[in-house]
């Protein structure tokens, strides 16, 4: 019996020093991480985030700022991503929808400058910019442009429901009327 109690102690003080390390792993390479991100090196910090995710998944500081550096290196697919781990972890952050909403928005843009396409398994592919010709968007790609500023639109609402009173209330509840404009105004042929 004492035997069985030692053992379980043992592994109890295990798995609790893992989890200290791990934790202190994840919060020193998400701190080195920002500091790559306020020197604009946002390749280096992308790859501390990715190992601190790997590390704790359930982290949204690392969620979180991965999206962000994915924004600031303008890879909105991959922010995209991120920011909507980041919500599932911490629903009520409003910051989250703002930036999701914006990254929405970038992926839009690309769509319609043809820097971004859908390939047949419906995932989205980036363009050489040599290889650019838009003549005509494709069906799927307008569709889901709309999709997108749709989701845009519910993102930005979203952050005013939760955000409260901020500052910037009246100039995102503009830029909501502007997308849906954009929706309601025909596509160009």
């Amino acid at each position: 019996m004492k035997k069985a109690l030692l053992l379980v102690s043992i592994l109890s003080i295990s798995v609790i020093t893992t989890a200290c390390i791990n934790s202190f792993a994840v919060q020193e390479l998400n701190s080195k991480a920002m500091t790559y991100m306020d020197q604009g090196n946002y390749p280096e910090a992308i790859e501390r985030l990715k190992s601190s995710i790997d590390l704790d998944d359930s982290s949204f500081e690392s969620h979180y700022n991965l999206a962000v550096a994915y924004t600031k290196s303008e890879d909105y697919v991959n922010a995209l991503h991120s920011y909507q781990k980041a919500i599932t972890l911490k629903p009520d952050f409003a910051d989250s929808y703002y930036s999701l909403a914006v990254a929405e928005e970038n992926i839009a843009a690309d769509l319609t400058a043809g820097l971004l396409t859908i390939d047949d398994n419906g995932n989205l592919q980036k363009i050489n910019p040599e290889e650019v010709k838009i003549d005509k968007l494709p069906e799927n790609v307008i569709a889901y442009t709309n999709e997108l500023l749709k989701d845009s639109i519910k993102n930005y609402n979203e952050y005013l429901a939760k955000a409260g009173d901020v500052n910037d209330s009246n100039d995102v509840q503009n830029h909501i009327k502007d997308l849906e404009l954009k929706l309601e105004t025909p596509t160009k042929d």
